[in-house]
């Protein structure tokens, strides 16, 4: 089969197309022939072994151990192993996997749901991880409710356009922050209300939020306290840039336990049930993946490298 592969920390001329061997399925797998997968900021920080603190922690200290790239995953499934009970050949399913970056990929049933009906692969492939991110984000560590004021910075990223539509579905008033020429995209997606951040300073605007989910910017945990109410709440994630905002993640966890509102980081997770929960978003029409772009499977290195320069409007898509 064909799989993007990588022997080497690189930039994106690290990645090379070639022929390797079709994933052997385990009993409690099933062997997916990919359809659709998409870049996540992940994906870089995978391919450059950056910040050098990833390398520590398991994924190779010299050269990587995760030859294929991908995380994202939606296509079709072609073989169960013995002990699955929840798939058969012919499924459409969609969720989170190692080595998406491939015709095929073996997957574990538990990180797998029923694809939306209504949506194509490659809208199915944009869900996953930034899907995720924003539902585990603002439910979980946010604890987001209706009426509530949220701010989104990063509105219009591969997590941001998740995160504006899934806080509206819980009845939160919305603000999104974002550059000019996202203004109206992330309106059209159901933001209360936009902030230019190359005209206006979110800061010096007077308006106080109950949630600030951070998703890109470089406003520390200190900035971002003086637009929340007394007792809200900021959560980090990821960020653009190489280092991913590391720094304001740790000033975050240095900072919280002296200040009477909560600042929370997190790092989400691959579950079927959050993947139900975005398929029901979905075919409630409460959620649409936003796609800025689509590649081939040849073209992932263009894709990545767009996806690293931080002006990603929604998701790039890669289709195999």
């Amino acid at each position: 089969m064909k799989a993007i592969v990588q022997y080497i920390y690189g930039s994106p001329d690290v990645l090379k197309l070639q022929e390797i061997d079709k994933p052997v399925v385990k009993d409690d797998e099933v062997l997916l022939r990919v359809h659709a997968s998409s870049v996540n900021p992940a994906d870089w920080h995978f391919m450059r072994g950056s910040p050098f603190i990833m390398r520590m922690m398991g994924f190779g200290l010299l050269k990587p151990k995760r030859r294929v790239l991908g995380i994202d995953v939606a296509g079709r499934v072609e073989a169960v192993g013995k002990d699955v009970k929840r798939f058969q050949p012919g499924d459409d399913v969609f969720g989170w996997s190692e080595g998406a970056f491939a015709e095929y990929v073996s997957v574990s049933q538990g990180e797998l749901a029923p694809k939306p009906d209504d949506l194509t692969f490659e809208q199915a492939a944009a869900v996953p991880l930034a899907g995720l991110t924003a539902l585990q984000g603002l439910r979980d560590k946010g604890r987001v409710r209706p009426g509530q004021k949220v701010l989104v910075i990063g509105a219009s990223g591969g997590v941001g356009t998740f995160a504006v539509q899934i806080a509206k579905s819980f009845g939160a008033e919305v603000t999104g922050v974002c550059s000019t020429r996202n203004l109206q995209m992330v309106r059209s997606i159901g933001a209360d209300h936009v902030i230019d951040y190359t005209k206006e300073d979110f800061i010096r605007l007077g308006q106080r939020y109950d949630l600030i989910f951070q998703l890109a910017g470089t406003r520390s945990p200190f900035d971002c306290r003086r637009a929340l109410t007394p007792e809200g709440t900021l959560v980090q994630s990821s960020g653009t840039g190489r280092f991913a905002g590391i720094d304001r993640l740790l000033k975050a966890l240095v900072l919280s336990p002296f200040v009477s509102q909560s600042l929370r980081t997190f790092i989400a997770r691959n579950n079927t049930e959050d993947l139900v929960v975005l398929k029901q978003l979905i075919e409630t029409g409460k959620v649409t993946p936003v796609i800025d772009r689509s590649h081939e499977l040849s073209e992932v290195p263009e894709a990545i490298r767009y996806v690293e320069e931080g002006h990603a409007r929604g998701k790039v898509v890669i289709t195999v």
